[in-house]
């Protein structure tokens, strides 16, 4: 678990409610399901109707990247890369074969290509069109959070409207205009704070762990062409270097 996210969105929580319990509010008038309904699903219904849904559930998928990243896979793959390169040089490119077991598509493809025999530079521009594609998707899905943090704020503004309106409709009643009241400015707060309390922070993070998916495959892709064009022992090694510099 990744117990700075976990810390950075409780201390967000609890900025707000002891910000406001310190002026005299109390922690119930922050809980008004109305407002909640206008602003959560409003904001989901927005997201949704502006993506197609692959790209919404995988977005949603993600989510759980924020508190449980992916694993790193650095220092596999550097030692993976090491075993191929020594493979590659004893027992010719034929013998990258038997590595093509792995889980990874994109390195099975990359494999695949060098034992095929794949021109060096059609190998390159293979690659960097998979690389894209996959950078493409996870960005579009890590995007939906951006989204939701442009739409949470009007929404949170239309349900004070409606919480407005609800108050003009009784004015002959006291007894509902605070009802109203509440869900009109309440709406307010959540759509402000969600849009800048986790949304945004949560589309952030997700980007940059799709950033650093996309730089190890950018790395995986110069092996594989330093394979398949026959470069020394060295230059993989520069390669993995690179890949362990980030830990």
């Amino acid at each position: 678990m990744d117990f700075a996210s976990l810390i950075g969105l409780a201390l967000a929580l609890a900025g707000l409610l002891v910000g406001h319990t310190l002026d005299g509010g109390r922690f119930a008038s922050l809980i008004q399901p109305a407002a909640f309904a206008i602003v959560v699903v409003g904001t989901f219904g927005a997201v949704l109707l502006q993506s197609e849904s692959t790209t919404f559930r995988r977005g949603m998928a993600m989510l759980r990247w924020v508190f449980f990243p992916p694993k790193s896979g650095r220092q596999p793959l550097a030692q993976a890369i090491a075993l191929w390169s020594l493979s590659a040089r004893r027992d010719g490119l034929l013998s990258l074969e038997q590595y093509m077991g792995t889980k990874d598509v994109f390195v099975q493809k990359g494999l695949r290509l060098v034992v095929d025999g794949i021109h060096p530079d059609k190998l390159r521009n293979l690659l960097e069109t998979e690389i894209n594609a996959f950078e493409f998707g996870e960005r579009q899905a890590a995007r939906i959070w951006e989204s939701a943090a442009g739409y949470a704020p009007t929404i949170g503004i239309l349900g004070a409207v409606l919480g407005l309106i609800h108050v003009m409709e009784n004015l002959s009643d006291p007894s509902r205009l605070g009802s109203g009241i509440a869900v009109a400015f309440v709406s307010t707060v959540y759509g402000v704070g969600l849009a800048n309390l986790f949304f945004l922070p949560v589309g952030n993070k997700l980007k940059a762990i799709v950033t650093d998916q996309v730089a190890q495959y950018e790395i995986l892709l110069e092996v594989f062409h330093d394979l398949a064009t026959g470069n020394h022992t060295r230059v993989v090694e520069e390669r993995v270097a690179s890949l362990l510099a980030k830990r």
